[in-house]
Parts: C-alpha cells; structure tokens; sequence
C-alpha cells in the first residue's frame, strides 16, 4: 500500500512539472515578443514576466523536476524489478531532463536580456514537451514494445500536425497584423 502513496505523488509531480514546463516556455514566447512593443510598455511587461518565469521556474518547475526524480527511483525500489518496456520510458525521461535543463539555459538568457530565439522557434520548442508526454503516457499505459512501435508512428504524425499548426497559426497572426 505503501508503493500507491508514492506513486500518487510521483504522478502529482509530474503533473505539476509538465505544467511548468508549458507554461515557462509561453512566458518566453510573451517576452520575446514583448521586444517589438513601444517603451515604456516593453520594459513594464518584461520586468512582468521576469518575475512570472522566475517563480515558476524556481517556485513550481525545478521543485517539481527533483520531486518527480525523487519518487520515480523510489516508486521503482519499492516495485523491485525494471520490465523492458522501462527501459524505454525511462530514456524519454533522461530526454525530457536534457530538455529542462535546455529550458534552464534559455531562462538564465532572459535574465540576461539575450534573447536567443524567435517567438515562433519558441513555440516549436513549446512543443518538445508535448511530444514527450506523449510518448510517456504512450509506454506507461500500452506496456509493450510492439504497441510503442504503433505509439512512435503516431507521435511522428503528431509532431508532423503540431508543425503544421504553427505555421498555420503563425501565417494567420502575420494576415492579421496587416
């Protein structure tokens, strides 16, 4: 009974990590594109949303990330083997790390004021994160190789969409601003 209660937690941890993951990489999208406006409201909104990215990144992210690495490891001791499928999941997880941690250097740029991507190759990296949270749920709830092979089809497809929904997005924000 023991093994359920860190599980409950670890699942609560990534939940709230995945949210910050999303969310950091909208505020860099609204920093971004807080260059282009008129002064004194570029430096109102950017000094906003160096304080939202700061604690979200310290406050809920990074906590999030050490908690859900915390109770991962443990939720698998307490479990007592490693099945195959693992394996798997648990290299998304290593991706998903280097991934924050990518994040993190593009978050001490802000703070620096060098601003190293575009609003719209931000929002291509907002959605990394989408794509490994796919392929996570994909192995944790399908449990098997064959299925993954079948889950990796379909997050290739996926990622094609999201793709073309950018740049969708993106050519009717450029019609608009017209």
């Amino acid at each position: 009974m023991y093994y359920f209660y860190i599980k409950a937690l670890h699942i609560i941890f990534i939940v709230t990590w995945f949210a910050g993951l999303f969310y950091i990489v909208r505020l860099f999208v609204y920093h971004t594109e807080a260059l282009a406006e008129e002064e004194p409201r570029r430096s109102i909104l950017q000094d906003q949303f160096r304080i939202m990215m700061k604690r979200l990144w310290l406050g809920i992210t990074w906590p999030s990330a050490i908690l859900t690495l915390i109770f991962g490891p443990w939720m698998l001791i307490l479990y007592g083997s490693i099945p195959g499928w693992m394996w798997v999941k648990l290299a998304f997880v290593a991706g998903l790390y280097g991934y924050h941690f990518f994040l993190h250097s593009i978050y001490k740029g802000f703070g620096q004021n060098k601003f190293r991507f575009t609003s719209t190759q931000l929002r291509v990296w907002n959605e990394v994160a989408t794509l490994f949270l796919v392929a996570i749920v994909f192995l944790v709830v399908l449990k098997s190789m064959l299925s993954m092979v079948w889950a990796v089809a379909g997050l290739v497809i996926f990622a094609i969409v999201l793709m073309i929904a950018i740049r969708v997005y993106k050519s009717l924000r450029e019609k608009k601003n017209r």
